[in-house]
């Protein structure tokens, strides 16, 4: 840029100096490209900022995928900063423990729709909430405790 800078400067110099058409020429097409090379690195430099800005929200795109907070060098507000991060083991436990509650939500319908009809399968009945409480224990059995322990959580239930 530097460089077509002074390439200019030099011919509107010489222009100037032997005032003849062929320099004027010379120095109008020395702007041409001082112009044409300002128009690419302005160009450049908004398509890497722009380049930059999508890498940054498609890196922050991924890890809140991954279970993390956006990173700290995209955040507005401070800075994020990851507490703890998701194991392998944590995303298989949430999948178990998300499958539970589909069993629940699954036995609790067969329950509600036997209940419905006039003549209620009482067997049906008490399989389902037989599956109930087992899924529901296999459930609690699978959560970690408060002091991030892997022991399963304990403690008094209160209605």
């Amino acid at each position: 840029m530097t460089v077509v800078i002074i390439a200019f400067i030099v011919a509107v110099i010489f222009a100037a100096n032997q005032n003849d058409v062929i320099g004027w020429i010379v120095a109008v097409v020395s702007f041409g490209w001082l112009a044409l090379a300002t128009f690419v690195v302005l160009g450049i430099r908004r398509a890497a900022k722009r380049a930059g800005a999508k890498f940054a929200e498609a890196r922050d795109a991924f890890t809140s995928a991954a279970g993390r907070g956006p990173s700290s060098s995209s955040a507005d507000h401070g800075g994020t900063r990851v507490v703890t991060e998701r194991t392998e083991a944590d995303a298989v436990r949430d999948l178990k423990l998300d499958h539970s509650f589909k069993i629940v939500q699954v036995q609790v319908r067969v329950v509600e729709e036997e209940r419905a009809k006039p003549n209620a399968n009482q067997d049906t009945i008490n399989r389902a909430l037989e599956t109930i409480a087992i899924t529901v224990s296999n459930a609690r059995d699978m959560l970690k405790s408060a002091d991030g322990g892997d022991e399963p959580v304990s403690g008094t239930i209160i209605d």
